[in-house]
């Protein structure tokens, strides 16, 4: 006697987990779509946003003394320093010097203006 099996029934669990994959991929390719979309809508909005902010940070910085520029400085280069010695990733670490950044172009225009 010898014995057979039955390899249909073995193609049909595998065709049945094809099918699954490719519903799969297909709901999440379409779910990528429309995120993205949503992303690409939304993003003038975050741009102009942004914008708005340095600029009223801008002014801030333009109006402040020379004192209250010094502490900000101080703070960010503090803060800084204090998540790269924490290992933090760099970009936060960057991100931290912005106000540093904005407060040291001020001193360089303002001792520009006072000497020239």
């Amino acid at each position: 006697m010898t014995a057979t099996t039955s390899r249909s029934k073995g193609n049909n669990a595998d065709d049945s987990g094809i099918e699954k994959i490719t519903t799969t991929a297909k709901q999440v390719a379409d779910t990528v779509a429309g995120v993205a979309g949503e992303v690409s809508a939304r993003l003038p909005e975050a741009a102009e946003s942004t914008r708005d902010a340095f600029q009223e940070a801008n002014r801030m910085v333009r109006a402040g003394s020379d004192e209250t520029l010094k502490v900000v400085a101080a703070f960010s280069l503090g803060f800084a320093g204090g998540l790269l010695l924490g290992g933090a990733p760099r970009a936060l670490v960057l991100a931290a010097l912005v106000p540093a950044a904005l407060v040291g172009s001020e001193f360089v225009d303002r001792k520009s203006l006072a000497t020239g």
